[in-house]
């Protein structure tokens, strides 16, 4: 159950799907591994993890660059191909968020469905690869050290990206995550926005995996201190990996100022952006679509939203991070830990209860 469905009502008009994939053209995957096991052992399970994939432009099969611009909150995680996105702006291939130790194997394996998609222009330019691979820790849920994935589940996950609605939870490299110490995973939402009588939309995706209970608040509201049980952590353990989509003409400058608004909508449900936390946001245009530099012409042009028209998109785009937040921690289901160790403190890592949730929210007037 997502937001909208348990009535939960956040600011602006969603698009239809309320997904990322309500922009034109963004087609999203999954490759779900879940393997239960009696007892944990290293290399053999449990398994609780996956890989999600971003299409900016779909399978299309020739590669288009779109604009883009990063902003680390919190540096304590990884997103690759970001340096070549700060000095260049662009970046030209899937985005896909896996679990920490698995950022190699999905890496290289992007770059090979990128060489057998793209084959001509690999074959016709010195193309070179530098994919967007993004990870948050789910070694509490998952034998994380097992290497469990695959080429074949990185190669499903983006082979099985479609438009229309997308499932949200323990689905894709959200699978195995934790948010605010409930059961976490994967979110998103989308918001139109209308400028110059023109209507754009504005998509997000969150792999959420981040927060400390008692940080945690929808609608202002401070629930984690009324929902303690079941606490899983002494400290925070985890990370956020936020993917801001748009189909405005931005420029990558602008992009990269979208993306630190990030840092504004993970601050709406509670975080402060913990020592621990690694919270990396990357914000990308699917307009002013081109071809890659090496087919395109000496000079180019583009079109970009005047930046006094940005207030409009920076406040949607707060609001759509925190409901995908939320709305990732209310579809997914409770899992338990893989392991005991000294600093787990739960047998189980229960997902939020949606009664629990209604009834703080009506005691503090927030529905």
């Amino acid at each position: 159950m997502n937001t909208r469905e348990l009535g939960l009502k956040f600011e602006g008009v969603t698009g239809p799907n309320n997904a990322i994939t309500d922009i034109p053209g963004i087609e999203v995957g999954y490759s779900t591994i879940i393997q239960e096991s009696e007892r944990f052992e290293v290399g053999k399970g449990p398994i609780r993890t996956g890989v999600t994939a971003i299409l900016p432009r779909g399978k299309k099969n020739e590669l288009k660059p779109v604009f883009a611009g990063v902003h680390s909150f919190n540096g304590n995680g990884e997103m690759t191909g970001t340096h070549w996105i700060n000095d260049a702006g662009y970046f030209s291939s899937p985005i896909c968020i896996t679990n920490t130790h698995s950022v190699g194997i999905t890496h290289q394996t992007t770059i090979k469905w990128m060489i057998q998609q793209y084959k001509k222009q690999f074959k016709n330019n010195h193309l070179w690869a530098l994919p967007v691979i993004a990870e948050t820790y789910d070694g509490i849920l998952n034998d994380i050290n097992g290497f469990h994935v695959k080429e074949k589940h990185v190669m499903e996950a983006i082979n099985s990206a479609e438009t229309g609605k997308i499932e949200e939870g323990n689905v894709g490299g959200g699978t195995g995550m934790i948010a605010y110490e409930f059961k976490g995973g994967t979110g998103t939402s989308s918001r139109k926005i209308k400028i110059d009588n023109n209507e754009y939309n504005l998509g997000v995706l969150v792999q959420a995996n981040h927060g400390r209970r008692d940080w945690f608040k929808v609608f202002g509201a401070p629930v984690g201190k009324h929902l303690t049980d079941n606490r899983v952590y002494k400290k925070e353990m985890g990370s956020i990996v936020v993917i801001i989509a748009t189909d405005l003409p931005l420029l990558p400058n602008q992009l990269k100022r979208l993306a630190k608004r990030a840092s504004i909508g993970i601050g709406r449900n509670g975080s402060p952006g913990g020592n621990d936390s690694g919270d990396i946001f990357l914000a990308f245009s699917t307009a002013n679509e081109k071809n890659i530099p090496q087919e395109e012409s000496a000079l180019n042009s583009v079109k970009y939203l005047n930046d006094e028209y940005l207030d409009i998109v920076y406040e949607h785009t707060c609001h759509a991070i925190d409901e995908s937040i939320i709305s990732a921690m209310l579809s997914a289901k409770s899992m338990t830990p893989a392991k005991r160790t000294k600093d787990i403190e739960t047998t189980k890592v229960e997902a939020i209860n949606h009664d629990e949730l209604l009834t703080i929210l009506k005691d503090y007037n927030r529905l």
